[in-house]
């Protein structure tokens, strides 16, 4: 991504866990519960979280495979991780690597589940179509990748804050995502199924090869 792109979610990191409870209203959880409940991976399993962010999703996917499994985050902007590493610094078994989406320091098959927190959407362009691409590399045969993202707001002025965020993107591929969702998805995996998720200011894709 460009610098400049680079240079806002650095400066964004201190207010991001801010917009997204705006967003979704899932202070205590539930919907990140929810997604990692979901991931199919036992104790002691592998999982990466995409966009990564600032961990917000990471202590609910690390009490979903334990002490012993093995937990991937990875973003792009140093600001995020800085205040990823300050909520993960107790937890060993949690790795943070500063990585473009779409080309991901780690090898063919590597993790049972990928997973994607209400990040998705601030993919731009072709960087979308190569993030899956890497998604399907990095995962095993029989793993998937959960993507987690807010629904369309009831709130007016929450909702014009949403499209705002998906018009940085170009007004075209913003309404493209909304509108096309499953069928991205499904250029990519075999079976796409989306899943209500219980505070319902969220939905989760659910994707198998």
């Amino acid at each position: 991504m460009g610098r400049l792109r680079r240079a806002y979610y650095d400066w964004f990191a201190k207010r991001y866990d801010a917009f997204v409870d705006l967003h979704s209203r899932d202070r205590q959880g539930v919907a990140r519960d929810f997604l990692a409940d979901h991931v199919p991976a036992a104790e002691g399993g592998s999982v990466l979280d995409l966009c990564t962010g600032t961990a917000t999703l990471l202590p609910s996917l690390r009490r979903r495979i334990g002490p012993k499994g093995r937990l991937a985050g990875v973003d792009f902007s140093m600001g995020m991780l800085e205040m990823a590493r300050v909520k993960t610094r107790d937890f060993a078994n949690i790795y943070l690597a500063e990585a473009e989406a779409e080309n991901l320091p780690f090898g063919n098959g590597t993790f049972d589940a990928v997973t994607c927190s209400h990040a998705f959407y601030e993919l731009a362009g072709k960087a979308q179509d190569q993030a899956l691409l890497e998604v399907r590399r990095v995962l095993k045969p029989a793993g998937a990748f959960l993507m987690m993202e807010h629904a369309v707001p009831a709130n007016p002025l929450v909702r014009t804050i949403f499209y705002l965020r998906l018009a940085s993107m170009g007004a075209g591929r913003a309404l493209s995502i909304l509108r096309h969702e499953q069928e991205l998805l499904g250029k990519y995996f075999g079976r796409v199924e989306r899943l209500a998720v219980p505070e319902g200011r969220s939905k989760v894709w659910i994707c198998w090869p």
